[in-house]
């Protein structure tokens, strides 16, 4: 269902982000993000030019890659940031090295957040690996299911009770994984209300 009629307005503004995700031929994974931030109009930076930074030409654009496994483990991370408004920015790219050891699991974001936040990153990457931690599982999806169906057709499923959708009370987890799904769950919980 689309958003409802807005009002009358003009365009000044477009942040876009980008992920994707990549198999690579060595059975790791490259999952890169993108931003840009573009404006409609003319705009001066004070660091960046003499002149305005004209519409269409980013004043912001930076990626970020990370390389992992199936298990999440971050392998390798780099960052680029070619467009930004004052000419130090690139200079923090390097420290996105530092995701180098982790793993995308509970407690990433939080991990992240202590690693980046403030003077220690840029507010832009930092937004982006939420969204890069994403693309990380639904890339990795078919792959990993394959891989857990050759271990044991029988785990629990890692999506369960991870949202609406995916309520072991539900009707996906009672169609999709009868053997988890739990009615007694669904009738303890409206007892309770």
């Amino acid at each position: 269902m689309p958003l409802p009629q807005a009002a009358e307005r003009k365009k000044m503004h477009t942040r876009t982000v980008t992920c994707e995700g990549f198999e690579r031929t060595d059975g790791l994974w490259d999952i890169e993000g993108h931003l840009t931030d573009i404006k409609t109009v003319p705009i001066m930076l004070r660091d960046r030019s003499d002149t305005a930074v004209e519409p269409g030409v980013p004043i912001h654009e930076m990626s970020i890659r990370i390389t992992i496994d199936l298990d999440f483990n971050i392998i390798d991370a780099v960052s680029s940031m070619d467009h930004t408004p004052f000419r130090i920015c690139p200079s923090i790219a390097d420290a996105y090295k530092q995701l180098t050891g982790l793993r995308i699991a509970p407690g990433f974001t939080k991990k992240c957040k202590e690693l980046f936040s403030g003077t220690n990153g840029c507010t832009h990457l930092l937004e982006l690996l939420g969204p890069v931690a994403t693309t990380a599982f639904q890339a990795t999806h078919q792959a990993r299911e394959a891989r857990k169906e050759q271990d044991d057709e029988h785990d629990r499923p890692h999506t369960l009770n991870t949202c609406h959708t995916f309520d072991s009370t539900g009707e996906v987890v009672k169609k999709y994984w009868p053997q988890f799904y739990e009615p007694e769950k669904l009738i303890t919980t409206r007892e309770v209300n």
